[in-house]
């Protein structure tokens, strides 16, 4: 067996944790490889990564069976884009707060590998959003796990965006943005602007506005199989469209539009662990501060 593993800079609070986590897989005799920019970020950790072979790029990774991120929901859609479209199977830790699919706790360590190892787990799928421009501004990363999302840029004035659903006029935005996003991403930025939690294996999209200037606008779940495509005008030439935690600025000439990928994310879900245990504890569902 071999994995991959990446992260971002370890902190001292963190580095038993790390500690652990080689200690572990030491013991399973696998075979491990770390990202490039982690082990250049942690030389100085107190750990001793230089032992291990980096990994630069993509094909660095084809013999990988399973890769580890540690850190954060930001570090394990770091991870994505490290591994593209080669679908290893992640398995994310926790090393902060709040996470909804980082979902294994850096206190867990020891019985979370016991189980992997064990083979207690299954794969999810997740679907993942893609992002067609003419011209082409996103390269070969044209995908999100999260949410696409077009944004008026600084201080500028709202943007207004026409929206369709299959070449067909659904309603026009004038709104600080418009963001479009997945099962999965339901969880996060669009629920923080009033969207709704949708299960994961749901197969649709989100379509949540960004602080609306009209406010009979709401969420809309459609259907994945749907092409949604903008018109976007702005008083400024510029405008801002990310794809997860990667921003780009754009004029409002581009062309977009989004569909479902062809290729998904599999991420590692241990024995013991559900999406809805996950959004009790993240969200404190079912529990009433006043007992």
């Amino acid at each position: 067996m071999k994995i991959a593993i990446h992260g971002r800079t370890v902190k001292q609070d963190m580095l038993r944790y790390i500690e652990e986590i080689f200690e572990e897989l030491s013991k399973q005799h696998v075979g491990i490889v770390i990202s490039e920019s982690f082990k250049k970020k942690n030389e100085d950790c107190g750990y001793d990564l230089s032992q291990f072979q980096a990994y630069k790029k993509k094909s660095d990774l084809e013999a990988v069976n399973f890769i580890f991120s540690l850190g954060g929901d930001g570090t394990l859609l770091e991870t994505i884009t490290h591994i593209d479209r080669l679908e290893i199977p992640i398995l994310g830790v926790n090393m902060g707060r709040l996470g909804f699919l980082a979902t294994i706790a850096k206190t867990n360590i020891k019985s979370a590998l016991k189980l992997f190892f064990e083979g207690k787990y299954k794969l999810d799928s997740r679907s993942l959003i893609h992002i067609d421009s003419v011209p082409n501004i996103y390269g070969e990363l044209n995908y999100a796990l999260n949410e696409f999302a077009i944004m008026k840029k600084d201080s500028a004035s709202m943007v207004v965006v026409n929206c369709y659903i299959d070449g067909e006029y659904l309603n026009t935005y004038w709104a600080d943005g418009l963001m479009v996003s997945t099962p999965t991403g339901s969880t996060g930025y669009s629920l923080s602007c009033g969207g709704p939690v949708v299960l994961p294996q749901s197969s649709n999209f989100i379509i949540t506005p960004v602080s609306p200037h009209n406010l009979n606008v709401r969420p809309m779940v459609v259907s994945d199989s749907s092409v949604i495509s903008f018109e976007i005008e702005s008083r400024g030439l510029n405008f801002l469209t990310s794809l997860d935690s990667r921003s780009y600025t754009v004029d409002n000439k581009v062309r977009l539009s989004v569909r479902k990928e062809n290729f998904c994310v599999k991420l590692i879900r241990l024995e013991g662990y559900t999406f809805l245990d996950t959004l009790r504890n993240k969200l404190n569902w079912g529990y009433d501060s006043r007992n």
